[in-house]
């Protein structure tokens, strides 16, 4: 990069992708399967106007939004997950994010819309068993701006995967959530260490406005 100190060149909507990592009913909404394991699910909630406005302006910047889920089914199970999830919630735990229930769908506003990827995973990496890679590259990406939840499982998880890939990473920390403030923080802390830049979003859409819009790009260019 000619610039390495400047955000506009790290976010520049030639070549930057925004990724939305799991806003699903069972990480965010308050009857998902998260919430009826106890756990807090307020910060995913309080994200949802800026994601929003996060992936809008990503749309008006030229920037790809890829909208990623989670799904879990006899197909893509994952035996060492299951084991764990039992060790920490008991024979009892309630599951998430099983293919074909309201808990893997995505949150209301938050489905893709016209242009947008999506793309599904079964692993925490939305890097990990998908085809992420080859999109990213066959669209000249070269940054990674990660949103979405859980700040320190798949969020953290992908962005890792990513740079070990050679991208560049933004976490975007205000339109991030995971179920406690210290492990949202905590993962903060370990990116701007090693892994990546931390930014709020402001900031990235001002960079963005700042280049000006991508050129379109065909379908198979």
């Amino acid at each position: 990069m000619r610039d390495v100190e400047s955000l506009a060149e790290w976010v520049d909507p030639a070549s930057s992708a925004l990724l939305v990592v799991d806003m699903q009913n069972d990480f965010c909404h308050p009857r998902g399967a998260f919430a009826k394991r106890g756990l807090d699910v307020s910060l995913a909630q309080e994200i949802l106007p800026t994601l929003k406005r996060l992936m809008e302006k990503a749309r008006q910047a030229g920037v790809p939004v890829i909208v990623i889920r989670v799904v879990r089914g006899p197909d893509t199970a994952w035996p060492a997950l299951n084991r764990l999830t039992q060790y920490n919630f008991g024979p009892d735990f309630i599951p998430v994010f099983v293919e074909g229930t309201w808990g893997a769908q995505l949150l209301e506003g938050f489905e893709p819309a016209p242009g947008d990827i999506r793309l599904d995973k079964n692993r925490y990496g939305a890097f990990t068993g998908t085809n992420l890679d080859l999109i990213l590259r066959n669209r000249g990406v070269k940054t990674l701006v990660m949103s979405g939840g859980a700040t320190n499982v798949c969020v953290e998880s992908t962005a890792r995967e990513g740079f070990m890939l050679d991208y560049n990473v933004v976490v975007v920390e205000d339109a991030c959530a995971s179920v406690t403030r210290e492990l949202h923080e905590g993962t903060l802390a370990s990116i701007r260490g090693w892994f990546g830049r931390v930014e709020k979003s402001h900031d990235v859409i001002a960079a963005w406005e700042k280049r000006g819009r991508a050129p379109h790009q065909g379908p198979y260019a």
